[in-house]
């Protein structure tokens, strides 16, 4: 699921060690010899999304909810400043990682947020009365999440930083993989990649940085906005208009047991059981 490549040598000879030690060795063999800096969760929350702002008053509570994804607060609602768009709120969180070791190396987190509207959930009526368990090995529920025509943002936080190169590389990797096996991968999906990826080529994520993944409404999931943001640069902006490639992407977050985290297709499945058993 993960393509981190990340290689630790000498494990054995740490264990007689005392613990600290192991664990301070193999965070600087991590690291390649830097220490991370700090994250500043006050930064993210309020500076990192300059085109969104979150709704005063919402239906799921006040501009001070939030959800926490490890330290990092994201808001129940967002609400976009321009375009007329509608507020979407948070449906599903959750992290990237990988274990090496038995150590938890953890990446990004993740919030997925919907118009969760009645178009929503009459979309996804099929599914009224089941379980969480059952929604989460029902692939084609997941399917129907990505074709729902409702506005979408996945809104992804530095946890670990790492170039953006390598980033993009996973994601280009990832969504050409699901697109030859469709049969769907083409001249102008390739075109589309490649913008993908030279966006992301120069950028480095430091921790707190923010990626959105917007899917407007109005274009179903025929196209795919596309920002990065950093402390102390502006924001940096992209928009692909290729319906393949944007449909892909959104399966690389919502795509079931194939997702690039289990936990926030996990927490997707428990909001969304919930939702569709208190629907009319």
């Amino acid at each position: 699921m993960h393509i981190y490549m990340l290689r630790s040598h000498s494990f054995c000879c740490c264990l007689a060690s005392p613990l600290s030690s192991f664990l301070r060795a193999l965070h600087w063999q991590l690291n390649n010899h830097r220490q991370a800096p700090t994250l500043s969760t006050s930064a993210i929350h309020h500076q990192f999304l300059p085109s969104l702002s979150k709704s005063p008053q919402s239906k799921m509570g006040s501009e001070t909810e939030t959800v926490t994804v490890e330290g990092i607060p994201f808001p129940a609602e967002i609400t976009f400043t321009a375009g007329g768009n509608p507020a979407v709120s948070l449906v599903g969180n959750g992290i990237t990682d990988i274990e090496i070791h038995f150590l938890q190396i953890k990446y990004n987190a993740i919030g997925i947020y919907l118009h969760s509207n009645d178009v929503l959930l009459d979309h996804l009526h099929g599914w009224k009365g089941k379980s969480a368990d059952e929604l989460l090995g029902d692939d084609s529920f997941f399917q129907a999440l990505v074709a729902a025509p409702v506005e979408k943002l996945f809104r992804v936080v530095v946890i670990k930083e790492i170039k953006g190169s390598q980033y993009g590389v996973q994601l280009e990797s990832s969504v050409r993989d699901r697109l030859v096996a469709a049969d769907k991968y083409d001249d102008d999906e390739e075109e589309a990649l490649e913008k993908i990826t030279d966006f992301f080529q120069a950028k480095y994520f430091k921790p707190g940085s923010v990626i959105t993944f917007h899917f407007p409404a109005t274009s179903a999931a025929g196209a795919v906005e596309i920002s990065f943001a950093t402390e102390g640069k502006d924001a940096a902006k992209m928009k692909v208009e290729n319906e393949n490639v944007a449909r892909m992407i959104q399966k690389w977050y919502l795509g079931g047991d194939s997702a690039v985290s289990p936990t926030t297709v996990r927490s997707m499945a428990d909001r969304f059981a919930a939702l569709l058993s208190a629907a009319s």
